[in-house]
């Protein structure tokens, strides 16, 4: 995102449906999922895509609007698909609700009510509106009842959907007037190195390294392959309705834990002086790996691009600029001495061949991460680098909290100043 686009936030609903048809909003989220599942079979068929929003618009029984929105999102997942994935290709055979996409005064529409609620009307099929008003948080609540009264604020699309039973809405909201900085402003470089069971983080600024923070979520790569197992069990008993109910309930899993982790990620950014995020740009990553049919699956299907996403666009919410940098090399350089060897690292643990400094091989990758962007998008020096701070580490638990740091040694005290934030509450040592 640049410096001169508006800032875009997503609200979420529950829907408090008061005009006795709930069922017909059930309905076309089936209808939805038929429209997306017809998208994706004329795709991989070989139709022209520009022509499929025309050629389902009448079939569908659907408000105009709402078709067109569900035929762009199906080929944006072709899309991704050939452009990123070679892998997975999305499927055209599943059962079950869909979301309903909108725009805002077309496909549905919000007004605020005289007892201080936000009404909604819901265009579930033509002419036939489901009504009722919104319950949710009162920060959603509250922001959204400003978009709706002020010029600064402009409300977009929605999503209706069934979460664990429960209708729900989704409300874009856009920022016309608040931008994210310049990267060429930016006073610190923090290096994001996303991996299957942490992220490593790294801030650099013209006087060296600032600090630097390791947060593990190990549970998203157990959780995935524990589905992965039920799913292939019940595939193999030819239970596919259980099937798509378990990747649906990974899907949600996942999505909620690269939530809180980019969360925590932008909180310890912003304690930093006008900090610009780095990230690998692993758009190619996914043709270059090949380590065998149970590895291959693993990596595949890893969200790194999920939690770069989400992070930059909280971070870019908060006035933070995201860059990309070219992966290439950023795990076996040594960040102290800038020798560059595959034996420099074993796994976790990195020790370079030529000068002997050993680190956390993760936080090394985000300290190169972090020069490189420097070395891309400032235009100020990169620091040398004599010494490193000690490796700490926090742990996201399945229930999302963040326990105390773990510690594989004996924990040392943190002598920073308590009033830098979350870096200096969470203080610990591992290697």
């Amino acid at each position: 995102m640049n410096n001169s686009q508006g800032l875009v936030k997503t609200l979420d609903f529950h829907l408090n449906i008061q005009s006795d048809n709930e069922g017909l909003l059930y309905d076309a989220t089936l209808e939805a999922r038929r429209v997306y599942n017809e998208t994706t079979r004329l795709a991989k068929g070989g139709v022209d895509w520009d022509s499929i929003s025309t050629r389902l618009e009448d079939d569908a029984d659907l408000v105009k609007n709402t078709t067109q929105r569900i035929v762009a999102k199906a080929l944006g997942a072709m899309e991704n698909y050939y452009e990123y994935d070679d892998f997975g290709k999305p499927s055209h055979t599943k059962d079950g609700t869909y979301p309903l996409r909108a725009n805002f005064s077309e496909g549905y529409n919000l007004s605020l009510t005289d007892e201080g609620d936000v009404a909604f009307r819901i265009s579930a099929k033509p002419y036939n509106h489901v009504k009722g008003v919104l319950d949710g948080s009162d920060a959603h609540l509250d922001l959204l009842k400003t978009a709706l009264k002020s010029d600064e604020w402009k409300v977009t699309t929605s999503e209706t959907l069934w979460c664990d039973g429960e209708p729900e809405l989704h409300v874009n909201i856009r920022n016309t007037e608040q931008t994210v900085r310049d990267k060429q402003d930016s006073r610190t470089v923090v290096g994001v190195d996303v991996n299957e069971d942490n992220v490593a983080l790294t801030a650099l600024s013209e006087d060296g390294v600032e600090d630097t923070l390791v947060i593990d979520f190990p549970e998203i790569k157990f959780e995935r392959h524990r589905y992965f197992t039920m799913r292939k069990r019940v595939q193999n008993a030819g239970k596919d309705s259980i099937h798509d109910t378990l990747e649906g309930r990974e899907e949600r899993f996942v999505r909620d834990r690269l939530h809180k982790v980019s969360r925590h990620i932008v909180e310890w950014t912003q304690q930093f002086e006008r900090p610009c995020i780095v990230f690998e740009d692993l758009k190619e990553m996914r043709d270059s790996i090949d380590y065998g049919t149970r590895m291959n699956r693993r990596l595949h299907h890893l969200p790194f691009r999920a939690l770069q996403y989400y992070t930059s666009y909280k971070a870019s919410f908060e006035g933070i600029p995201t860059r990309w940098i070219n992966p290439e090399y950023t795990s076996q350089r040594c960040p102290m001495c800038g020798h560059t060897e595959r034996a420099n690292r074993n796994k976790k643990r990195f020790k370079c061949k030529d000068c002997s400094h050993q680190d956390h091989s993760d936080r090394g990758a985000s300290v190169n991460i972090s020069v490189k962007g420097i070395k891309k998008h400032q235009d100020w020096n990169v620091p040398a680098l004599n010494s490193l701070p000690q490796v700490r580490k926090v742990r996201r638990q399945a229930s999302g909290a963040v326990d105390a740091p773990t510690a594989t040694r004996s924990s040392v005290r943190d002598d920073r100043d308590p009033s830098r934030g979350v870096a200096s509450r969470t203080a610990g040592v591992s290697d």
